[in-house]
């Protein structure tokens, strides 16, 4: 009688971590996302049903940049869109988390943007540059000064946000600003004959873009966040078909509440990629900009530089290559 009872109740307990798991399984997979074009391209797979058609449920949530991380660091979302340097920042403040789709490489969206009279990235010297400290514009503003022989002791840095930088460059306050699309295209609107001194296409690789998760999520729900990841191709696809691009752009500039004609622009500054091209860069350990492996290290330098967090990273932690190989064969 005993022994019957005991396994009746295991019985109905392990019908009920499975009932738990059923659940849990269904629930969607919260993504925090933000405006930058490689990531608004998200919006694509939830209105076209590609992410449905994977046989994965997402639910995609819209938050300014740096709100987004802080969701995803207090736990409201699985996953949230970042570059390679801001995984390891999120992954420091200790909201670990992975590496498991790069989206794209920004190719010119990231700007070192100048007021008139500043032609190129060697007169910066002296002058004030609005730049939200520790972020990438940070790291691509220091890494313009190297290639000129200047460090950022030769400028004065002005903490600013960069959701904020159009403003401050049309006040005057500062000589230049560093922002990535659509704040830079917005700052050069803002200020006739302001220009672009130096952008992410003078360094490709420099900034890469992903979707990071929680190593949690990717332990339980590993087979759907493959799904996530497959569904990105069509998504790729869709933004290089004549045909359906204009519509593509479209579903993007909404999002972001920017007009179709000014988002369409911002596109050949993102460098999209298919799951077959970020496949080599995912998998490479080769140094330099080339990889996501020597990428992730340089920021990782810049970022115990700078002193944005103080203890270096461990890379490969961070780097989860198998479900875009995986991805792949299906």
């Amino acid at each position: 009688m005993i022994q019957r009872s005991f396994l009746r109740r295991s019985s109905l307990l392990a019908a009920a971590v499975l009932a738990l798991a059923g659940r849990l399984a269904a629930e969607p997979l919260k993504i925090a996302f933000s405006d930058w074009p490689g990531w608004t391209a998200l919006e694509i797979a939830a209105q076209k049903g590609f992410f449905t058609e994977a046989g994965v449920e997402v639910e995609l949530l819209w938050f300014e940049y740096g709100p987004s991380m802080e969701a995803f660091t207090a736990g409201k979302c699985d996953a949230v869109t970042v570059t390679n340097g801001d995984a390891l920042v999120t992954g420091a403040g200790g909201a670990k988390n992975v590496m498991v789709l790069l989206t794209d490489f920004s190719n010119g969206n990231d700007m070192i943007v100048a007021r008139p009279g500043i032609d190129s990235i060697e007169q910066l010297a002296g002058k004030k540059i609005g730049i939200e400290i520790g972020f990438v514009e940070h790291l691509l503003l220091l890494n313009g000064l190297k290639k000129v022989g200047l460090t950022d002791k030769d400028v004065e840095l002005v903490p600013t946000p960069t959701n904020q930088t159009p403003q401050v460059l049309a006040s005057g306050q500062v000589d230049a600003i560093g922002a990535w699309q659509p704040n830079s295209g917005e700052a050069l609107r803002a200020v006739p004959g302001s220009k672009a001194i130096y952008t992410s296409a003078n360094e490709p690789g420099l900034i890469y873009d992903a979707i990071v998760v929680t190593p949690q999520s990717l332990a339980t729900r590993r087979a759907d966040w493959v799904k996530v990841v497959k569904a990105w191709d069509k998504v790729v696809a869709y933004l290089r078909d004549p045909a359906t691009r204009p519509d593509g752009i479209k579903i993007m500039a909404a999002r972001a509440g920017v007009d179709p004609v000014v988002y369409a622009r911002f596109l050949d500054g993102t460098q999209f990629l298919s799951l077959t091209e970020s496949v080599k860069i995912f998998t490479s350990r080769a140094e330099g900009f080339g990889s996501l492996t020597g990428s992730t290290a340089i920021a990782n330098e810049f970022n115990v530089a700078n002193e944005v967090y103080k203890e270096s990273q461990d890379i490969a932690s961070y780097i989860d290559a198998s479900l875009t190989v995986e991805a792949l064969k299906k």
